[in-house]
């Protein structure tokens, strides 16, 4: 573990790591959006969380977003969980993502991540989180 690692354990005990996105332009993307106030919400396909049900978010903690090779990019804190089906999600929850201007765009490419991260299926269940952004990591 890096000395930057054990600091942020300490700062943020109990803190979770995870990465966004499937690739690593995608991954840069989304933190920019992050970093830039434009995203305050991520979601993941439920059955991702059967295995470690502790990486679950979970209201007010805090979790570390890392960049693609794996080092600390920012600390988010959980703000709202919801469950629910891709089919439902509103067009409130997929502008909070940042990424699209309307709820087709985000249908769309969230049908394309799906896709090719283990299959899609409108009535899929999601894990939708909302966060607010504590800590930016790049001037650490």
């Amino acid at each position: 573990m890096t000395d930057d690692m054990e600091d942020l354990n300490q700062t943020y005990p109990g803190a979770g790591n995870f990465t966004f996105g499937d690739n690593p332009k995608l991954c840069a993307d989304l933190l920019a959006l992050v970093r830039a106030g434009e995203k305050t919400a991520t979601c993941e396909r439920l059955s991702e969380f059967d295995g470690d049900p502790d990486a679950r978010p979970k209201v007010g903690r805090c979790d570390i977003a890392m960049n693609w090779d794996g080092t600390p990019a920012l600390v988010i804190r959980t703000t709202r969980v919801d469950e629910v089906a891709f089919k439902d999600v509103t067009e409130e929850m997929a502008l909070a993502e940042g990424e699209n201007d309307d709820l087709a765009g985000w249908r769309r490419d969230h049908e394309a991540y799906f896709t090719r991260n283990g299959g899609f299926d409108e009535n899929m269940m999601l894990l939708f989180e909302h966060f607010e952004l504590v800590e930016d990591l790049a001037d650490r």
